[in-house]
């Protein structure tokens, strides 16, 4: 087990989004950074590459992860992580269903990074149980639009999205 905190992002694939959110989470705080930084999917063909507008998306804004491989969420990811960020409504619905244990750590990213930081607290262990996300209720806004089925400038949007959403995430994520 790491001994640095572990947030896990969530997509559906684990082919765009969380791999974005992922690599620029470890850009911004550098591999060895003081959060462990995963990513998984919901509903994945396993092992699988991120596409070529994903990799066009993350090269946009300097980024390469040329080691992805999609991977599914599982049990073992949720005894680990200290907060699973999810981009959208579904993935909470897929974990109330099949992960039910990951409830009380799972957020939407756009909720979380909102709410995080107006907790206190020690640790983000801490600050994520006083975020009480087993009982929120997901709303529209929340949702960080797919841009699968879409063209590359989709991507670039989406990674733009997320550049920003990530830069306000991190100083929460971070210790006091």
């Amino acid at each position: 087990m790491s001994e640095r905190p572990i947030v896990t992002f969530v997509c559906t694939g684990n082919a765009a989004r969380s791999v974005m959110a992922a690599a620029l989470l470890k850009n911004r705080l550098g591999e060895a950074g003081p959060i462990d930084v995963r990513s998984a999917g919901t509903l994945v063909l396993p092992d699988q590459p991120m596409s070529i507008r994903t990799r066009t998306a993350l090269e946009r804004h300097g980024l390469k992860d040329p080691w992805h491989r999609s991977r599914q969420l599982e049990e073992a990811d949720v005894a680990i992580s200290s907060l699973i960020l999810a981009m959208e409504p579904l993935h909470i619905q897929w974990m109330r269903r099949r992960l039910p244990r990951a409830l009380p750590i799972s957020g939407m990213l756009k909720h979380v990074v909102r709410e995080l930081p107006l907790i206190g607290g020690a640790t983000l262990d801490e600050r994520v149980a006083a975020l009480s996300l087993a009982e929120h209720e997901v709303q529209a806004w929340e949702e960080v639009i797919d841009p699968g089925s879409g063209q590359q400038p989709a991507f670039d949007l989406c990674m733009d999205e997320l550049a920003g959403l990530v830069d306000e995430l991190i100083p929460s994520l971070l210790p006091e």
